[in-house]
């Protein structure tokens, strides 16, 4: 047995930090509270999320806003990717369809890949995708809730909520009912 507990307790040092074994799960699962937006072309849906996350205390992650020192794009992406959530933004910025279909409206191809990359790195739970207009949604993503990027605002109370529900503090006299 006392193997056994020295070799967990290695393990569980060397996966959740030094000093943090005999710590409860909940003291270990802090998250920094910076938000990546993975984003198409529509400027508009990105600054008003931006803005919105901001006015929260959130600190925004825009990539084509971080220097690219000579670096390549997913070089640049991993490096500022170290976040503790995701908002990825489907909006209607192109168009396609598989052979012989109907051409459709969806997301940009990085769009789709950027929600594959935070969901393997955050886990559902602090990935939200936000959808505008009728698109076409990855098939393998199909079943997971959408939030619609709405007209009366209602998204803002429902990427409070999911804040909240992956262990954010959220000022909610900032949220607008609704």
């Amino acid at each position: 047995f006392i193997p056994f507990e020295r070799d967990f307790s290695s393990y569980v040092t060397k996966k959740i930090g030094a000093g943090s074994v005999g710590k409860s799960l909940a003291d270990t699962k802090k998250y920094p509270r910076r938000v990546f937006i993975v984003h198409g072309h529509d400027d508009e849906v990105r600054e008003t999320i931006s803005e919105f996350l901001k006015s929260l205390d959130f600190e925004v992650i825009i990539l084509h806003e971080q220097a690219n020192r000579g670096r390549t794009i997913i070089e640049k992406f991993e490096e500022h990717a170290d976040v503790g959530f995701a908002v990825v933004l489907f909006t209607p910025d192109d168009v396609g369809s598989a052979n012989g279909g109907e051409l459709a409206s969806r997301a940009r191809q990085n769009v789709v890949l950027e929600l594959g990359y935070f969901l393997g790195k955050l886990g559902r739970e602090r990935v939200l995708a936000l959808k505008r207009g009728d698109i076409e949604l990855p098939s393998d993503f199909l079943g997971v809730v959408y939030t619609p990027f709405d007209a009366a605002d209602r998204w803002k109370r429902l990427l409070a909520r999911e804040l909240a529900a992956a262990e954010y503090e959220i000022d909610w006299r900032l949220v607008p009912r609704g």
